[in-house]
């Protein structure tokens, strides 16, 4: 991570575990109408809960100047656990965003993202065939780096509600412009 200028001059830095996290928060900020760049939010990906530490000194002076925050995975909670606001995900946001948009919208969503035929050849595997169909979309979504940074951004677009960890976040940054 490096100390750019855009955070040395952060009102807030929202320390989150992977690229897909600050996907799905900035999609999240713009389904509510907000404009993090504009308010000095700066969302750091940080490589993995177990960089908590890391990442926190190289911050270095920043972080005492700052409010600080963070989201993570519920088994990464006591790695993650510090003196900032942090909201935890069950088990993990790719879970909550699933349960957040449902199922049926989901296979919907594949569809008009020309993965639907992909999806239903991954359900007939051996491993998956008969498995819940939750799991199975966490499973296929997860199953490609590429697809998880994708959906991170459709999922938050097409969940009815935004999962509280990404709602608790928005919050805590100062929430919805009026």
């Amino acid at each position: 991570m490096d100390l750019t200028e855009t955070v040395r001059t952060a009102a807030a830095v929202v320390l989150v575990e992977g690229i897909s996290d600050r996907i799905a928060l900035e999609t999240a900020a713009v389904r509510q109408g907000r404009d993090l760049a504009a308010e000095r939010v700066v969302i750091l990906p940080i490589g993995g809960a177990h960089a908590i530490t890391r990442s926190l000194a190289e911050l270095g002076p920043v972080a005492g100047r700052v409010r600080l925050a963070g989201m993570c995975d519920l088994r990464e909670e006591r790695i993650f656990r510090r003196d900032f606001f942090l909201t935890v995900c069950v088990n993990d946001l790719e879970e909550e965003l699933i349960r957040a948009a449902g199922p049926a919208a989901i296979e919907a969503l594949f569809a008009a993202e020309g993965d639907l035929r992909l999806f239903h050849l991954f359900q007939s595997q051996p491993a998956w065939r008969g498995r819940d169909l939750e799991a199975q979309i966490y499973r296929f979504v997860r199953s490609s780096s590429r697809r998880n940074l994708r959906y991170a951004r459709l999922l938050v677009e097409t969940a009815a509600t935004l999962p509280r960890p990404l709602d608790d976040l928005l919050a805590w940054a100062g929430g919805p412009v009026t």
